[in-house]
């Protein structure tokens, strides 16, 4: 019995929570453990804590049964932090960590600080949601959570452990789609196509999922994003680009905090570019900074420096002051890695 199922059997109160502004991967993992927990052990109370759930992947939870954005002051039995590097980034469930009986992480990011009781995480996968995949298929094939057939339209008509079993392959399928971007980040391994392949090979239909969770865009989306490449800079003799997205172009296109996702990896794609710099203003001089490298800058490095965290090739922290100065204080921080890297 692995480490999260010997968890799951000693306690009977769980709590799961991810990271503040969850991502794809973020919720895939919540809504596969809920699932899989509900399944396995139908008999556990568990209770789902997400800051806010991403309109695009609102239907992973459509009758809005899973998550909750509110806490509360219950002591559960174990408290099981996902995707999560730090305690500081599980927001309002951060009380609810430290007062659990035990602790728990499952995470994949290089720069996680091991800080619960029990950490089972992996650098080298692409995503959480891959992480779990093995903790679950550690215990069961695949192929007996959901049996491989065309599952087509017919997807409401399933029932019971089926529709569970479909909806724990579904989750971890977009979880890891949307960390490697659609298998485009050099985070994409052998074993993550293996294991996307394992999960495609039960009949779910994975092309709508890449279409409507990854490749699709609202008009606003598509705004957004023309605005803030329009509005892009080149510097370091165009090794790196930088792009700002103000309140005030939130506010004119009426744009959520959700319609910036992707934005980063267009700037990155532009040729002859090694680091992509997006900032996001969130108050007055302070930023939300999206970092992404193509080739030998390790970003990892200079988000923990600031306080945040991430991979080796896409990380992201907040920091205060203008935004000349942000964009400043980093591009120092790529220098002198170019240095290294030159002597």
């Amino acid at each position: 019995m692995n480490e999260l199922n010997k968890t799951l059997c000693e306690a009977e109160t769980i709590m799961i929570a991810g990271h503040v502004r969850p991502d794809g991967d973020c919720i895939g993992a919540c809504v596969a453990l809920q699932r899989y927990i509900k399944r396995n052990y139908p008999k556990k109370e568990v209770f789902v804590y997400i800051e806010t759930v991403p309109e695009v992947f609102e239907f992973l939870d459509e009758n809005k049964e899973i998550f909750s954005n509110e806490t509360n002051d219950k002591k559960y039995d174990v408290f099981i932090a996902l995707d999560c590097s730090s305690p500081d980034r599980l927001g309002d469930a951060q009380k609810a960590f430290y007062n659990a009986k035990s602790t728990m992480c499952i995470d994949h990011h290089i720069s996680n600080r091991y800080y619960a009781g029990i950490n089972v995480v992996n650098a080298d996968a692409s995503s959480t949601c891959e992480v779990l995949y093995e903790l679950i298929t550690d215990e069961e094939k695949i192929s007996d959570l959901f049996s491989k057939q065309n599952i087509g339209d017919g997807i409401d008509r399933l029932s019971g452990e089926k529709k569970l079993g479909f909806e724990i392959i579904r989750a971890l399928y977009i979880g890891i789609i949307f960390d490697t971007g659609v298998f485009r980040f050099s985070n994409t391994s052998k074993r993550t196509m293996d294991i996307a392949g394992e999960l495609v090979d039960t009949g779910i239909p994975f092309w709508k999922y890449i279409d409507e969770c990854f490749l699709q865009r609202t008009y606003t989306q598509t705004q957004l994003l023309g605005r803030t490449l329009l509005a892009s800079m080149r510097v370091m003799d165009g090794k790196c680009i930088v792009a700002t997205i103000t309140r005030r172009m939130m506010e004119f296109y009426e744009a959520k905090n959700e319609d910036i996702e992707g934005i980063v990896d267009q700037l990155r794609i532009t040729q002859g570019v090694e680091v992509a710099i997006l900032l996001h203003e969130i108050g007055d001089q302070e930023y939300k900074v999206s970092l992404r490298s193509n080739d030998y800058i390790d970003v990892s490095k200079i988000a923990s420096f600031f306080g945040g965290g991430g991979h080796v090739k896409a990380a992201g922290f907040t920091m205060r002051g203008s935004a000349h100065d942000v964009v400043n204080n980093i591009t120092g921080h790529i220098e002198s890695q170019m240095l290294n890297k030159n002597n």
